[in-house]
């Protein structure tokens, strides 16, 4: 396959219908809002969700293109959404406005990793992003008081960064660099899994240097580092991506911390198990637990953070979605429209199911 690496094609960038976008559905405030998540609604309808506790639905917000996942900055209530990789849209809206968003791009060369997060004011907003014609990874920096508008650039040290996460320092990003490289003339193809280069960065927000970096290597290298959490010591949970042979399916659930190599969690039946995949992860609300899904095989597995031990692991199909729910609990949602509250024992509280209705990857908890 031949690829102009310089070009990205317009139909990955998607705009929000302005005559029916950030239409309410229900005369309510955002005090009612439980959860924010991306969605399909029938075959071909991509939106954007505002859901109660129950699970049914305070405002929709359409999207001609499918999005991924939510960064929430909670004292000003702004709310920023990504398109899927390898897309090239952002979205921003307030939680109790019902007008239309704001629309944002990466610019020329660039694309999104589907993940991003406000800085502590909620100045600033950071996205993974790929450099497309420099083939690595890049944070871009938005100004949110000028409309959304980019102002700068970080690296990831690293190739295909996913999900990114500002640390509870307030100063300190965290790049899950999956290793892999995209480009929107490809779609969704790996064009490197043969030299992947998997890692965790620790990068300073302000600066941009690197602080600290943890890389996948060995019979590890195909392991693609995608989603990260963190818990109340401040170690970083990450969720991988196997890539390499299914035979050879390791752990692929760890952590890590500044100071602290890359370590697996011993996980009962191992990434086979799992079937290779994880799609979100997850920390409870006392900072305890960690909830990590599996949305190939069906389950959520959850660790003790302070044991590193399994201590769960449920049955849902198609579930990917993750978001803590109360000291211990958890919220997941699944492809198929589900809502379960269950705990870190893997015990299930309660379900809600909407109809018509395909969750996205990320379910994002709003206060």
């Amino acid at each position: 396959m031949v690829i102009d690496r310089r070009s990205l094609l317009l139909g990955t960038l998607a705009f929000i219908g302005t005559s029916s976008a950030g239409k309410a559905f229900a005369s309510t405030t955002d005090s009612d809002i439980a959860y924010v998540a991306t969605a399909r609604r029938g075959m071909s309808d991509f939106c954007v969700l505002l859901l109660r506790v129950d699970g049914s639905i305070v405002r929709e917000v359409p999207l001609t293109a499918r999005g991924h996942d939510i960064a929430y900055h909670r004292p000003s209530g702004r709310v920023a959404v990504f398109a899927r990789r390898p897309g090239a849209f952002g979205a921003a809206f307030y939680l109790d406005k019902t007008t239309p968003p704001h629309i944002f791009t990466p610019g020329e060369g660039r694309h999104y990793y589907g993940h991003g997060g406000f800085s502590q004011d909620g100045r600033l907003l950071y996205a993974s992003e790929a450099d497309v014609e420099g083939e690595r990874g890049l944070i871009g920096i938005y100004d949110v008081g000028g409309g959304y508008k980019k102002i700068g650039e970080h690296q990831s040290y690293g190739v295909g960064p996913h999900e990114i996460m500002l640390l509870a320092d307030g100063k300190t990003i965290a790049v899950g660099n999956g290793g892999l490289d995209t480009v929107p003339d490809a779609g969704r193809e790996n064009l490197n899994v043969d030299t992947m280069e998997p890692s965790l960065a620790f990068v300073d927000a302000e600066s941009g240097k690197l602080v600290a970096k943890h890389a996948m290597s060995g019979d590890l290298k195909s392991l693609s580092i995608r989603h990260v959490t963190q818990d109340k010591t401040g170690l970083i949970w990450f969720g991988g991506q196997w890539e390499g042979s299914p035979s050879e399916t390791p752990q692929i659930v760890g952590s890590a911390g500044l100071d602290r190599e890359l370590k697996l969690v011993d996980a009962p039946g191992g990434g086979k198990d799992l079937r290779g995949y994880i799609g979100a992860m997850a920390v409870s609300k006392d900072g305890r637990f960690i909830a990590a899904s599996a949305p190939k095989a069906g389950h959520v597995l959850y660790v003790d953070s302070e044991t590193g031990q399994v201590v769960g692991k449920s049955d849902l199909k198609d579930v990917c979605g993750l978001s803590s729910e109360g000291e211990h609990d958890f919220a997941a949602s699944s492809g198929f429209g589900v809502i379960r509250y269950e705990t870190a024992e893997a015990r299930v509280i309660s379900e809600h199911e909407l109809q018509d209705i395909a969750f996205d990857n990320h379910l994002r908890r709003i206060s």
